[in-house]
C-alpha cells in the first residue's frame, strides 16, 4: 500500500514537471543549451589551492585551464612547470620554468623553482647559479629563497652533505604568498 502511495506521488509530480513553462520547450520546439561562457573563476588561484592540498595532478588541470584562458604567459608557465616538478615529470618542468624565466627574468619564483629542478636532477653547479640569480632579483627579501640558496651552495661545497641532510627539502616558491615545499625525490 505504501508503496503504491509512493509510485502515485511521483508520477503526480512527473505529470507537474512536464507541464511547466521551463524545461527544454520554450513553445518554437525542442532547443539545446547553448555553449558556456568563460568562466569567472581563476584557474590559477584553483590550482594553487590543490597545489596546497597536495592534489598535484588536479592542479595541473587548473593550470592546464588557465593557460586556455590566458595564454601561456609567465604565471601559467611557472604553475604548470611547479605541477609537473611535484607529479616528478622533471624534464617537462624544466622547459616550461625555461620559458617563465626567458619571458620575464624578474620573476624570482621561477627562477627559485628551476633552481629546485636542478638540484633534483643533480645539476648542482647550474642550480647554484639560478638560486643565485633568484636570490638577486628577489633582493634576498625570501626567506624560501634564501635557504635554497644555502643548501645548494652546501651541497656544492660538499657532494655527501645530501644525504646527511635529507630533513631539510628545497622548497618551491610561487608568486604571492604561500609556498610547496619538496618532501622527497620522485
Amino acid at each position: 500500500m505504501q508503496l503504491f502511495r509512493v509510485g502515485a506521488l511521483l508520477a503526480a509530480l512527473a505529470a507537474l514537471a512536464a507541464c511547466s513553462a521551463g524545461g527544454l520547450n520554450r513553445g518554437d520546439g525542442v532547443f539545446a543549451p547553448g555553449v558556456a561562457g568563460q568562466s569567472d573563476i581563476d584557474g590559477l588561484i584553483v590550482g594553487h589551492r590543490l597545489m596546497a592540498a597536495g592534489e598535484y595532478e588536479l592542479a595541473l588541470e587548473a593550470y592546464t585551464r588557465a593557460a586556455g584562458q590566458q595564454g601561456l604567459n609567465v604565471d601559467t608557465l611557472s604553475a604548470l612547470g611547479s605541477a609537473n616538478l611535484k607529479l616528478g615529470r622533471l624534464g617537462q618542468a624544466e622547459r616550461l620554468l625555461r620559458r617563465a624565466v626567458d619571458e620575464d627574468p624578474s620573476f624570482a619564483a621561477a627562477w627559485n623553482n628551476l633552481g629546485v629542478i636542478l638540484m633534483e636532477r643533480g645539476n648542482t653547479g647550474e642550480a647554484v647559479r639560478i638560486f643565485r640569480r633568484a636570490f638577486a632579483t628577489d633582493s634576498g627579501q625570501s626567506e624560501q629563497i634564501r635557504d635554497n640558496l644555502r643548501l645548494a651552495l652546501a651541497k656544492f661545497d660538499d657532494p655527501g652533505y645530501s644525504e646527511a641532510n635529507e630533513n631539510e627539502p628545497f622548497q618551491l616558491v610561487r608568486r604571492g604568498t604561500g609556498d610547496y615545499v619538496i618532501l622527497a625525490a620522485p
